[in-house]
């Protein structure tokens, strides 16, 4: 029997607290859970800094690609006797749904902005790279790493493949909101997921959704925006990620300062300090590795590192107030000089953090964030655009909220001995000017 079809002996289930069970039958897909590319995802936490806000969210990349895959598991079953449903591509959306997050590095969105990486090129790099889990995708066959790629990176002949893992009402999404609002203990992020499952279709280039499922699809879309507002650009959240991203930068500048002797060598971040990231430095990382850093790092000499490193790791935070850029950029550059005259080096205890989302869109061609609309499939055979046919999508269609808040460090601020120098930044922080 060709490995493409090889089967298990027997089913091998993991239980899920979203999914109650995640069934493999696949020897294909049991094999790459095996890896040490996607055990390593046991060590990434799917929310980043989240679990300091809210504490139950500690679950991990690894579950939710398990998720994903199960989804797409139950999506496929369903279109099994389909027309426009080519069975082929059953094990190829089944390994992409799988591996779609394996590039993801620790505290993935604070690290990557800090070295300017990409996890979805680490991703496509994986797959592709000289790893067991591209060994293990070429006894598919020869081209299958490229395929699998290829639906990941959305470049993949067979749009409706791609659909199923990455649109505007995927495999993906599906999982990380119900995941997500589990673990974080939050009502927002439920909605009815069996329901959508049944009333989906497969069409030419992406899934559809019969007209009568659209009450289902409304729930998910506010689901989705509520847990962006409520949890994923929480502002206690953000205030982590910001002294996250700090702490490399600051790293970083000692790392590049010959005069500076480490206690604890960076030994992990060397290659991201000087832009020379191989694949097997990106795999060493995990969060456990960047934890230690974090917890050797409290007792370095230098006394911004020292102390960034001991806020995060005892949640003593930034606090924040609202910021808007723009009528507020004379205050800022006040309060940039006023920390400096505090002997608070701004750059790195003064932090503009800016958060934003589109929850959900039309079709815009030729944008750069260009998004295929979820369509409805109407009792007449013909497709609706959701929004046009929704008034609460439509609502809420095309609408992108930003929000912007300014972090600092009240303690140090209270700390200041000059009373008017302190009681002038008190008061543009908080607009008693």
């Amino acid at each position: 029997m060709a490995y493409k079809d090889e089967q298990l002996i027997e089913e091998k289930v993991f239980k899920d607290p979203v999914h109650r069970y995640i069934h493999v039958r696949d020897r294909a897909v049991w094999d790459l859970i095996a890896t040490p590319e996607f055990q390593r995802l046991r060590r990434i936490k799917q929310l980043g800094t989240t679990n300091l806000t809210f504490h139950g969210a500690e679950h991990s990349r690894f579950n939710h690609s398990l998720g994903v895959y199960e989804i797409v598991r139950r999506i496929t079953n369903n279109f099994a006797d389909r027309e426009r449903w080519d069975r082929e591509q059953r094990l190829l959306c089944l390994c992409a749904a799988l591996l779609h997050d394996l590039g993801h590095g620790p505290f993935s969105h604070s690290f990557e902005k800090v070295f300017k990486l990409d996890h979805e090129q680490f991703t496509q790099k994986i797959i592709l790279g000289d790893t067991k889990v591209n060994h293990i995708l070429k006894k598919v066959s020869a081209d299958f790493p490229e395929k699998v790629a290829d639906v990941i990176a959305k470049t993949y002949s067979d749009k409706l493949v791609v659909s199923l893992i990455s649109s505007q009402i995927d495999a993906d999404r599906m999982d990380y909101l119900q995941r997500d609002a589990y673990f974080t203990g939050v009502s927002y992020g439920h909605f009815d997921m069996e329901r959508i499952l049944r009333v989906m279709r497969p069409m030419d280039d992406q899934v559809v959704i019969k007209s009568t499922g659209m009450h289902a699809v409304e729930d998910y879309i506010m689901s989705r925006y509520q847990m962006y507002w409520q949890v994923y650009f929480h502002p206690v959240t953000r205030s982590a990620e910001v002294i996250l991203s700090k702490i490399f930068q600051r790293a970083r500048v000692l790392y590049e300062d010959d005069t500076y002797q480490f206690q604890l060598e960076p030994t992990h971040f060397i290659s991201f300090f000087e832009e020379r990231v191989k694949l097997s430095d990106y795999l060493k990382l995990d969060d456990m590795i960047v934890y230690y850093y974090f917890q050797q790092w409290q007792e370095e000499k230098d006394d911004i590192l020292a102390d960034l490193c001991y806020r995060f790791i005892n949640r003593h935070l930034f606090k924040y107030v609202e910021y808007n850029p723009d009528p507020q950029i004379n205050a800022g550059m006040e309060l940039y000089q006023l920390f400096k005259k505090a002997g608070i080096n701004p750059d790195y205890y003064l932090v503009v953090d800016s958060s934003s989302d589109l929850p959900y869109d039309f079709y815009r061609p030729g944008e750069e964030e260009e998004r295929l609309p979820i369509h409805l499939l109407m009792p007449d055979g013909g497709l609706k655009e959701l929004s046009r046919h929704s008034d609460i999508v439509e609502a809420i269609s095309g609408k992108k909220r930003t929000d912007h808040k300014l972090y600092f460090p009240k303690d140090r601020i209270q700390a200041i001995e000059d009373t008017e120098l302190k009681k002038r930044i008190l008061d543009i922080l908080y607009g008693k000017e």
